[in-house]
């Protein structure tokens, strides 16, 4: 599944041609440079490892060396045509391709059962002392312990969260931008992987 690395701009929508509206997300594709190959001979399956936004930098004995803000790795069948250096862009992408989005989700602090896992709660009326509360949780004597996986309060948010089958509705290449249907995962600016599921078919 080759991809690009991507950065979310934003949501807007989209008219097309009979009229309706389609809700997208911007996605702003910096020039993706292959950095190193995984050849099965050597390590047991194809890939290549793309990154973005590289910065030279040189060391105290003056040896020159490329720091890249996001490298990611994506398998592909073959490495044909993929050297090191170069510079994948948005044609690689054209529109009406399906794509997968992979993304780390908003977080969104200490959560409640309420709020983290849609708990209804117990009876708001006089008396109750369980309004917000997860209720009880505990085993009889056997086994004595909370079991493992209960649901329960915590961190919510900050997951990485995989969205499939997502249409691509704008590939512009002067702008270096693609527009998906629906929304992607994580804030504005945030890093978002795009997989290729399938091209557009000749018409």
């Amino acid at each position: 599944m080759l991809g690009l690395i991507t950065t979310k701009v934003g949501m807007s929508r989209v008219f097309q041609e009979d009229g309706t509206v389609v809700p997208v997300t911007y996605l702003k594709v910096d020039p993706n440079t292959v950095i190193r190959h995984r050849s099965k001979d050597r390590d047991g399956y194809n890939a290549l490892v793309l990154g973005i936004c590289g910065k030279k930098w040189k060391t105290r004995k003056g040896k020159e060396h490329v720091r890249y803000s996001c490298e990611r790795e994506f398998l592909v069948d073959t490495l044909d045509g993929y050297e090191v250096g170069k510079t994948l862009t948005t044609e690689l992408i054209p529109q009406e391709s399906m794509v997968t989005i992979v993304g780390i989700s908003k977080g969104k602090g200490f959560a409640g059962v309420i709020k983290r896992h849609n708990f209804s709660g117990g009876p708001w009326t006089h008396g109750s002392h369980q309004h917000r509360e997860p209720g009880s949780i505990g085993c009889r004597a056997k086994p004595g312990r909370v079991q493992s996986g209960k649901r329960l309060p915590g961190r919510m948010g900050s997951d990485r969260t995989t969205v499939h089958h997502c249409p691509v509705i704008i590939s512009d290449a002067a702008e270096n931008l693609i527009a998906v249907q629906g929304p992607v995962p994580g804030p504005n600016g945030a890093t978002v992987i795009v997989n290729i599921e399938s091209l557009p078919t000749a018409k």
